[in-house]
């Protein structure tokens, strides 16, 4: 988890590159919700991807991509996965199969233009999610 008092993109695009996908980027001004915090902390701690909206908005350059490609179940999909949510996690919360979970991960992926071979993209699905919802609270 790494505090930032501002946005360094060179070093928060580096740190997203990281292959355990366990990662955590806030601005300080952002913690200042003792909850929220926390749960972030839980979020990096159980492997997940929590990053600041500035961030994101600083690191995909502030361009929205559209995610209307993707039905209602993707989209919901999608921001659970915004939230930390291991496909496990996805399954138990949705009460859907294993099988239906990684189908929605993988037309995610494939509609978001990300193919497998892709360096990080679940991270990049995941930005460009929080850049189309950057009011929204990051992993909580």
């Amino acid at each position: 988890m790494v505090l930032s008092a501002y946005v360094a993109g060179p070093y928060a695009g580096e740190l997203l590159r990281q292959k355990d996908g366990s990662v955590g980027y806030l601005l300080k001004e952002r913690v200042g919700r003792v909850s929220d915090f926390l749960s972030s902390l839980e979020v990096v701690a159980a492997g997940g991807v929590v990053v600041d909206p500035e961030v994101v908005s600083h690191l995909v350059g502030g361009a929205s991509r559209e995610l209307t490609c993707l039905t209602e179940r993707e989209r919901e999909v999608l921001s659970l996965m915004a939230q930390g949510l291991s496909n496990r996690q996805i399954v138990d919360l949705l009460r859907l199969s294993g099988v239906a979970v990684s189908k929605h991960v993988a037309n995610v992926l494939l509609k978001l233009d990300l193919p497998p071979g892709e360096e990080n993209r679940r991270v990049r699905a995941v930005l460009l999610w929080l850049d189309s919802h950057p009011r929204e609270s990051v992993g909580t």
